[in-house]
């Protein structure tokens, strides 16, 4: 057994380890980062996507210099205001470095704050997930070795992702989607509404679809943090109350007392207000930035509009583009409306079952998006593998997990290759590709029903773990 002093050594050298761990990821980003080209993966369509190419950004930074509307054409897709943002450091060069080095630094950048706001919506998940154990009587301590350190393991699966790395190499906008989906999360974990609004807006107008995080961050303000279904707090309170309770009168009226679980409306009002306060910011900005080029209405088409009616089919590792290139064009606009709805069918369901886990209801919407949204991208997917990692203690009995691991690494290993075989050999056909597109949506499939069960039987286990508890009691 090691002593007081041992274990006080041991919680020192942790956040020096992992601050090694994070500063070793910024650096090798910075090496990759000098290669001539970029190791040329923003050429990558599993990296870059009509909405997340900084080559397409540049493209629209150049029509408006040339008093042209960014959407002229069909290159540029993205928000007015990222356009103003990255545009000027497009046409910007340090001598003697590669092109587009300042974009490169503004994505590590973002890629560090992302990582830090994942650490400190972790620790508030650790010190809640300690706070209910001992509260249902499952743990004695706080320091107990069984919890695992969230914040820290999130923050450096994003940071030493490949996925992470290789669409911040690559020159894709992800890491600033991501940096503004985090934020709202942060936002919403710290009761910071101000913060939790200006994140779900700015990631809502990037890319449409974290809209769907609406629903887990009004959880998240009005019940609290995640926490084991309140029917376990409610029965050990009731049996407490019973022990310490003689008169029947009292035992009603102390279990009426723990069975209100008070939503605060008041939080959420506040949050729906700022949301509606940054949009309107938003919406003036961009309106005076398009001013001259059609407006709102015109980026309103020329962005969800090409997100929804998805125009694009260059290929990508998601799998709409093949299936709307062989649809016939009678039947198009009911299949985009069939794609589209299968997200929204899954809200309420998964909201009602799990508004106990909010933050986990986040990451469950976040991945369903990543597999039906229409230009998917490996950014995607570094965010919700990095939410993940936020449920390590309650996920760590997951099933498949080695399957999973390598079912991704080898989808991985094979786009390149069944690309390269059909673009550039010509030894293959669209089929190769897609196929490879099509075991990558099986994956992520197989992920999400596994995180879900995994969670479930967690909280089933807790509460055959109270009750067994309780039947000891007595």
């Amino acid at each position: 057994m090691k002593d007081d002093g041992e274990m006080a050594e041991e919680q020192k050298k942790k956040p020096c380890r992992f601050w090694i761990w994070a500063l070793s990821s910024v650096f090798f980003r910075l090496i990759l980062i000098s290669f001539p080209g970029n190791l040329n993966l923003s050429s990558r369509p599993e990296v870059s996507t009509p909405l997340t190419s900084i080559r397409r950004l540049a493209e629209g930074y150049w029509l408006k210099q040339a008093s042209m509307s960014p959407y002229a054409g069909s290159m540029y897709h993205g928000s007015p205001l990222l356009l103003s943002l990255l545009g000027p450091l497009t046409v910007q060069r340090i001598n003697g470095q590669p092109s587009l080095l300042l974009c490169s630094l503004v994505f590590v950048i973002a890629d560090i704050l992302s990582a830090m706001l994942l650490r400190g919506i972790g620790q508030k998940l650790q010190m809640a997930y300690g706070l209910n154990a001992r509260l249902l009587g499952l743990l004695k301590s706080s320091r107990d070795k069984g919890i695992l350190r969230c914040g820290d393991i999130s923050a450096l699966v994003y940071l030493w992702n490949p996925f992470t790395i290789v669409s911040c190499v690559g020159l894709s906008t992800s890491p600033i989607e991501n940096l503004a989906v985090i934020l709202a999360l942060y936002g919403a974990v710290t009761r910071r509404v101000p913060l939790a609004a200006f994140g779900l807006v700015m990631a809502t107008h990037l890319s449409l679809y974290p809209a769907t995080l609406t629903i887990p961050m009004i959880f998240l303000l009005g019940y609290g943090l995640d926490a084991p279904p309140i029917k376990l707090f409610l029965q050990t309170k009731s049996v407490e109350n019973e022990d310490r309770s003689t008169s029947s009168v009292s035992k009603k009226a102390k279990f009426k007392q723990t069975t209100r679980v008070p939503f605060l409306w008041k939080t959420v009002v506040h949050f729906v207000f700022w949301v509606l306060l940054w949009s309107l910011y938003v919406l003036v900005l961009c309106g005076l930035s398009l001013s001259k080029y059609g407006g709102l209405e015109e980026m309103f088409k020329r962005t969800y509009g090409f997100i929804l009616s998805i125009e694009d089919l260059s290929p990508n590792i998601g799998v709409f583009w093949y299936f709307f290139a062989e649809v016939f064009d009678f039947f198009r606009n009911f299949f985009l409306i069939v794609f589209h709805v299968n997200i929204l069918f899954m809200l309420l369901p998964l909201a009602i079952r799990l508004k106990h886990r909010p933050c986990f209801l986040a990451f469950i919407y976040l991945t369903i998006s990543s597999i039906l949204k229409s230009y998917p991208s490996v950014g995607d997917s570094a965010l919700y593998l990095s939410l993940w990692a936020l449920f390590v203690n309650e996920l760590v009995d997951m099933k498949f997990s080695f399957f999973l691991f390598c079912g991704y690494l080898g989808i991985s290993l094979l786009s390149p290759v069944m690309h390269n075989l059909w673009i550039w050999r010509g030894t293959g056909n669209a089929n190769f590709y897609f196929g490879n597109a099509i075991g990558y949506a099986c994956f992520q499939i197989v992920f999400v029903v596994e995180s879900v069960s995994a969670m479930l039987n967690h909280d089933r286990a807790l509460k055959r773990c109270n009750s067994t508890n309780r039947e000891v009691k007595n």
